[in-house]
């Protein structure tokens, strides 16, 4: 049992530089301008297809695949946007890319890209 805890005690210093050398070099690949591997997968980015831009609702209705975040199936749904200035970036038939959240109990798009070409 000694040995046992002097040998955790003797790696724990050793895991801590691994682990900030490692959460260093994604901020650095992000302050670049580099994706860090998995960044979309890890902040919800979802490769979607714009159905309808409801303007007086302030709402899009999107078909997008699995939201693993929020632990959603692939379907076509509405959403509310963060900021009204979202709905006059898209329309129709554009591919776009997105991140929702819940915000207040509502599925919310809180990030936007522009549209993509088919």
């Amino acid at each position: 049992m000694k040995q046992t805890l002097i040998s955790i005690a003797m790696g724990c210093p050793l895991a801590f530089p691994a682990v900030s050398y490692a959460a260093a070099d994604r901020r650095r690949m992000e302050i670049n301008g580099e994706a860090a591997p998995g960044a979309e997968a890890k902040h919800g980015m979802s490769h979607s297809e714009m159905k309808k831009v409801d303007f007086a609702a302030g709402e899009l209705t999107i078909k997008h695949g699995a939201l693993e975040k929020l632990g959603m199936d692939a379907m076509t749904m509405v959403f509310k946007v963060k900021a009204p200035e979202m709905l006059s970036q898209v329309k129709a038939g554009d591919q776009i890319d997105f991140v929702a959240e819940e915000v207040n109990g509502t599925l919310t798009i809180i990030e936007l890209k522009e549209p993509r070409a088919h």
